[in-house]
């Protein structure tokens, strides 16, 4: 969520970037590692219930956010609380908002519904002991798209829209790019998290694919079938490498001169190459103990000399090459787009 996060802080004169944050960043957050995935499910529940009245247009002073999260999930969290108490700001700021804006933010809001339904529709309870996977290799890119190419899709028309600097920006083939960047960063979160998710029922490697290399999503419990997956995480990481590509030549699109704008993507485009690269080279995708994160020492080294190669299309490029070639080189082949 990093890009969205640049949008607002270069749009801090205008309101859209307060709705923005607390709609977008609301929903971008259910699943943090500070909310237990239970947690993470009954906030999903109650937070689809409230993002619903954005798209209909309902304001803030209607009764029904007067309600609270109990009518939807149970007994309230005091997530579900935080999440309630922040839309009457959201729904204010909405209001504020000229027309164009406002289509814009229904539009991401009703897209991230989608995805967050489709999560919660697709998969049972994580604690009911049962396990779910998607269907096939559309249904998982669909994921993506929902939950974060959608995002890119906002950022660009978002800045398109404010920023004169992004005037010459071919529209089209910007917001494709940006729904590639998004995808890539969610594909490279499923990646990693794998073990996680197949504790909580939820498998999303496509059935289909698992089943052409003689796997059940039941089988990836066990950490020895390693060796089975691999076609099929290593088809999912070129994937994943490829939206990459993508992703960079949207952030080398951005003018130079437009610092922030261009940090805003390059730290995560960094953040999301270097978690792939652990992924593929460690080879211990099922293993319940295996922790492939980048550290946060690496993280803050790299946001304190990013500064240093912004504004240069070349250093950025090199930069990213590193990290690219590492997948590459487990790979046994550079990707394409």
């Amino acid at each position: 969520m990093l890009p969205v996060v640049g949008a607002f802080d270069v749009l801090a004169a205008d309101e859209l970037a307060g709705l923005a944050a607390v709609v977008v960043l609301e929903v971008g957050g259910v699943d943090g590692d500070d909310v237990s995935d239970v947690q993470a499910e009954r906030v999903d529940v109650a937070l689809v219930g409230g993002l619903q009245l954005i798209p209909a247009g309902i304001h803030h002073g209607d009764v029904v956010l007067d309600e609270g999260p109990e009518g939807l999930a149970g007994d309230a969290t005091p997530e579900e609380w935080v999440m309630f108490d922040s839309l009457p700001a959201a729904f204010s700021l909405l209001d504020s908002l000229n027309s164009a804006d406002q289509e814009r933010v229904r539009g991401v809001v009703t897209t991230l519904t989608q995805g967050m339904e489709m999560d919660l529709t697709t998969f049972p309870a994580g604690d009911a002991g049962e396990l779910a996977p998607l269907s096939t290799a559309s249904d998982l890119d669909r994921y993506t798209y929902l939950v974060a190419g959608c995002v890119g899709e906002f950022w660009t028309t978002t800045m398109a829209a404010h920023q004169r600097e992004l005037a010459g920006w071919d529209a089209g083939k910007m917001s494709e790019a940006g729904i590639r960047f998004g995808k890539a960063l969610q594909l490279t979160n499923v990646l990693r998290d794998v073990p996680r998710d197949l504790r909580n029922g939820r498998c999303y490697l496509p059935a289909d694919g698992l089943a052409a290399v003689g796997l059940s999503p039941e089988d990836l419990k066990d950490p020895q079938n390693a060796g089975r997956a691999k076609p099929v995480f290593e088809e999912w990481v070129r994937t994943a490498l490829g939206h990459f590509y993508a992703a960079e030549e949207y952030l080398t699109a951005i003018p130079r001169r437009s610092v922030r704008l261009r940090l805003a993507c390059l730290w995560p485009l960094l953040l999301g190459l270097a978690t792939l690269a652990k992924v593929a080279r460690s080879g211990r995708w099922l293993e319940p103990d295996s922790t492939l994160k980048v550290s946060r020492r690496w993280v803050y080294w790299m946001m304190l000399i990013s500064p240093l190669k912004i504004r240069s299309n070349s250093l950025v490029r090199h930069w990213t090459g590193i990290h690219r070639r590492q997948v590459e080189r487990t790979l046994g082949a550079p990707s394409s787009d």
